[in-house]
């Protein structure tokens, strides 16, 4: 059981610098918004908007880099499983963990073989509210390299998920999709209609060189989202070589995916005046869209057009709207992240293709359903929010860092083949500090009144200064911990260094065996660790870590995740700790 622990205050003056500190070294500058992880190799990005928060999903390149001794080409062949982030802001984003694929398909059929499982690429996820339980369910799809797609569930989006069926959804013998030896069932590309009606798109490689290669399909799912409703049909792309993403946008069905690069410009010449449009001719390995009112009438998609350029190697996007705003989520291929390990020494220089999950802004006119080219910057994207400090925040929630590393506490799999990054994906994670190693978190909002206290969540030995504006900058906050459990250590602050918007920096100056959970300031004037009640709330519910339904104290104890439902019907969670009854 955890306990509080109130240590006697630590208040440092302001001209006290940090400037002698060692800062362990940061692979992405810290004035960037890409990628999104600075320490963790992930592609193929998916993404949904749920609760005020997005969630993106993608390909876990992180398992072969580190299956691969951090050397070499990455082949794909050791990635089973899915990575997890999440934003509420588009600035800081939180690790929630993988998806261990290979588990979850474990008691998949092996025969015929390309109907079992082999590994987990290139995913797509949606949601929706089941209409006869009014339960909300997550669907997962991924593809099985090029044989087929598979499917996961979950009633959250970060799970846990299970397999609600015994093989590939999607494979060579399914009505529609491609035979073996022709083009790939792979990289799916999912949506749910205005009218709940399920589509998922696929297929690519094979492109024959032609402007229309027929490499790509679409089929309607059943209401239970786990089964072809009838049979795929195919989408006339041209140049359609892979990555497969399924929007709705004003009413009508968009399909995005990724051009091949073999040209002919009598070929394009005569594609546009037959089909009687105006979009000039995509370069190689952009992200292009075409659109349609009736997706099962090949004849009804329109092509307008490449949306996203063309990256270094293979390119895989997708489209999402986040608070009103849209954005384009794609991957680059180390070209950041990648390189400035290298220049740090911290992987081999033979090290290659591990790619990195980005995001930048995107300008879409929805009544026509139009996409604006988009700009692929570093900088990332503008901060939509600021981070509450007087509610309970995850220490893996961050906008960069430098030196650390993530861990599931509650059962680390040290088999790096089955995963490297921890378990199935779940709030009750923590991050192993040393010393020199750090994070960043943005537009921290203290407000006018500031902070008076400060918790750290942590075990092990070490201490942790706080500074705010840069890296290096004075501190505002020192908290030393010394404890064989996860324990609240809780100190004064001074109230005058903590008002407005400020970045902060978590520095650990010494640590052994350090692991952090999370943290949380007091507002002044407030009694305790306080966490800010959302107006008007109707309803409260809590869960454990498995999603099941518990009392607010239930017997055994340990960390739950809260669920309130304010006036509005918006629902907003929070992690804590139930105290045994």
């Amino acid at each position: 059981m955890y306990k509080k622990l109130f240590s006697t205050a630590v208040l440092l003056a302001g001209c006290l610098s940090l400037s002698a500190q060692t800062y362990n070294t940061e692979f992405k500058s810290t004035s960037n918004g890409n990628p999104i992880s600075p320490v963790v190799f992930c592609a193929d990005p998916t993404a949904l908007e749920y609760n005020g928060r997005l969630y993106v999903y993608g390909t876990n390149d992180h398992q072969e880099f580190l299956a691969n001794g951090k050397k070499g080409d990455n082949t794909y062949g050791n990635i089973k499983s899915i990575v997890i982030f999440s934003t509420a802001d588009m600035v800081n984003w939180t690790f929630h963990g993988t998806i261990d694929t290979k588990r979850l398909c474990s008691s998949w059929v092996t025969s015929p073989w390309y109907q079992g499982y082999g590994v987990s690429w290139a995913p797509s996820v949606t949601w929706r509210t089941n209409a006869e339980t009014g339960k909300d369910e997550f669907f997962l799809y991924f593809c099985n390299s090029s044989h087929g797609v598979g499917v996961l569930k979950a009633n959250s989006p970060i799970g846990p998920f299970k397999s609600p069926l015994n093989k590939l959804m999607i494979h060579y013998d399914s009505p529609g999709a491609f035979p073996q030896g022709t083009s790939a069932n792979f990289d799916p590309g999912v949506v749910v209609d205005d009218n709940g009606v399920g589509w998922i798109s696929f297929g690519g490689l094979n492109d024959n060189g032609k402007i229309l290669p027929d490499n790509a399909r679409i089929a309607k799912l059943k209401p239970s989202m786990t089964e072809i409703d009838g049979k795929a049909v195919r989408i006339p792309a041209p140049y359609h070589f892979e990555a497969n993403e399924l929007n709705v946008i004003g009413g009508k069905y968009v399909y995005i995916y990724c051009s091949h690069w073999s040209r002919n410009d009598a070929d394009w010449n005569a594609y546009k005046a037959e089909k009687g449009i105006s979009a000039s001719r995509p370069g190689g390995g952009t992200m292009c869209y075409m659109v349609s009112d009736n997706p099962m009438d090949p004849d009804s998609w329109v092509f307008k057009g490449a949306y996203g350029p063309g990256v270094a190697g293979n390119n895989h996007s997708h489209l999402q709207k986040f608070k009103g705003n849209y954005y384009h989520i794609y991957h680059d291929h180390g070209s950041v992240l990648l390189d400035g390990m290298k220049k740090a020494g911290a992987v081999d220089a033979s090290a290659g293709d591990y790619r990195s999950i980005c995001v930048v802004p995107a300008n879409v006119r929805e009544s026509s359903a139009t996409l604006s080219t988009v700009t692929l910057k570093l900088e990332g994207c503008d901060a939509i929010d600021t981070v509450n400090p007087y509610e309970l925040q995850q220490v893996e929630t961050f906008a960069t860092c430098g030196g650390l590393e993530y861990e599931d506490f509650t059962n680390i799999k040290k088999n790096g083949l089955i995963n490297t990054l921890g378990n199935d994906a779940s709030e009750n994670m923590q991050v192993k500090m040393d010393a020199g190693d750090w994070t960043l978190v943005k537009k921290v909002d203290f407000g006018t009144t500031g902070a008076s206290k400060f918790m750290l969540r942590a075990k092990g030995t070490g201490k942790l200064e706080i500074s705010a504006g840069r890296k290096g900058g004075s501190s505002v906050a020192t908290v030393e911990f010394s404890s064989t459990n996860m324990e609240d250590h809780v100190i004064d602050v001074d109230v005058t260094r903590l008002k407005g918007i400020k970045s902060l920096y978590f520095l650990i100056t010494s640590a052994t065996d350090a692991y952090l959970d999370a943290w949380q300031f007091t507002e002044s004037g407030a009694d305790g660790i306080q966490t800010v009640e959302h107006n008007s709330v109707v309803k409260r519910q809590s869960y454990d870590l498995t999603g099941r339904a518990v009392s607010p104290n239930h017997q055994a104890g340990g960390i739950v995740i809260e669920q309130t439902t304010d006036a509005n019907g918006m629902k907003h969670y929070r992690k804590h700790l139930s105290t045994k009854q």
